[in-house]
């Protein structure tokens, strides 16, 4: 029977869900939430999974659990992304978004299960098959955004069949599609610093900040020369976190807000090694990268600029072969296509407000030439 997958999101007092519906009738199949229960209060992790200290105050959560046992109503945990689909296995994979509220912890103790997760599903059921937490209680507005990719890395000499995720963390996540078991992380595609430090009154600056990292922007995967290509941004944050004194109109303690650092202010193009997450170029480029990579067979890469450009990379070496000046930020990804034995490529140049790049709202299309 097929099914249609509506995404819906969840911000501030909702949950992010996923609907499968009946694609003959319209009925409702199954319903997914990111947060499901009170039990996302998880493990209380000192570290992320994969190690990476966690500057969390866990007795004082512990002291509160009782008070806010049911925030997990609230709880968050959005779905920004496309997801990928693998029919053999009967997987979905999705990326979650930050716990609610984004920043200030004060009211919702515990890991915060599943957001900031990539989440296996059945695609059948609606049940969750595994769910790896890139960021246990997440302040930092960590968001699993980019769209994941299905690939198959040679790992102790055979081929895995892999799922893997380009992190606002700054690194790219590669797990085994049917466990979910890390079979390795990249090397940092983007500079980090004070990873996952607690905000302060006087301010902490971290990167990568609220902007990632890897955003929404996919990254592109080449079976051929076993590389994946991930477009970047650099953009620290500072995060402040206040104590407020409560009233009966205000009856929050705290207050978590962040500012991006004003002069440092840049982004990366990376090839990465898919078998091993080794680090084979990169191309520092002068605004945030977003909008997307396109990898094609003919060991092109494909990728656009807030300021204009188009460029087309040589996918073994990031050296620009050719770029185009278009009047609006090209911030969306390239697609590649063939009509009559010519292949083309076609992006959107629509800008972006976010990120001050001029918006506006072509459609470029270019040809490669025939077959």
């Amino acid at each position: 029977m097929k099914k249609v997958v509506g995404l819906s999101g969840g911000g501030h007092g909702l949950r992010g869900f996923l609907v499968a519906y009946d694609a003959q009738t319209g009925k409702e199949i199954w319903r997914w939430y990111s947060v499901q229960d009170a039990s996302w209060v998880g493990a209380w992790r000192k570290a992320t999974p994969d190690g990476v200290a966690l500057d969390r105050d866990i007795d004082q959560e512990k002291k509160t659990a009782a008070k806010y046992r049911d925030t997990w109503r609230l709880g968050g945990g959005s779905i920004w992304t496309t997801p990928a689909i693998d029919p053999e296995l009967g997987l979905m994979f999705v990326g979650t978004g930050n716990p609610a509220p984004q920043m200030d912890d004060s009211t919702r103790p515990g890991d915060n299960l599943y957001t900031v997760s990539l989440v296996a599903i059945e695609m059948a059921t609606g049940k969750t098959v595994w769910a790896y937490q890139q960021v246990p209680h997440d302040r930092w507005g960590y968001d699993v955004a980019s769209p994941p990719v299905l690939l198959e890395p040679t790992v102790d000499g055979r081929p895995v069949k892999a799922v893997a995720q380009a992190g606002k963390t700054g690194w790219v996540y590669v797990h085994e599609r049917k466990t979910g078991r890390l079979l390795f992380k990249s090397r940092p595609f983007v500079p980090q610093r004070n990873l996952f430090r607690r905000p302060s009154p006087e301010g902490v600056e971290i990167a990568p900040g609220i902007l990632g990292g890897a955003s929404w922007s996919p990254m592109a995967h080449d079976p051929h020369r076993r590389s994946l290509y991930v477009a970047a941004i650099h953009h620290p944050t500072i995060y402040y976190s206040k104590v407020l004194r409560p009233t009966a109109e205000r009856p929050w303690q705290s207050y978590t807000y962040s500012k991006p650092v004003s002069d440092e202010r840049w982004g990366t193009v990376t090839s990465i090694d898919s078998d091993t997450g080794a680090t084979r170029w990169q191309r520092k480029t002068d605004l945030p990268m977003v909008g997307g990579v396109l990898a094609t067979a003919g060991g092109l890469i494909f990728t656009g600029e807030g300021n204009g450009n188009l460029l087309a990379l040589d996918a073994k070496t990031g050296e620009i072969l050719w770029q185009y000046r278009a009047p609006y930020g090209v911030n969306a990804p390239p697609v590649t296509y063939s009509v009559d034995g010519k292949q083309y490529v076609a992006v959107v140049a629509g800008g972006n407000k976010l990120f001050r790049y001029k918006t506006g709202d072509q459609i470029l299309a270019f040809s490669l030439g025939d077959k």
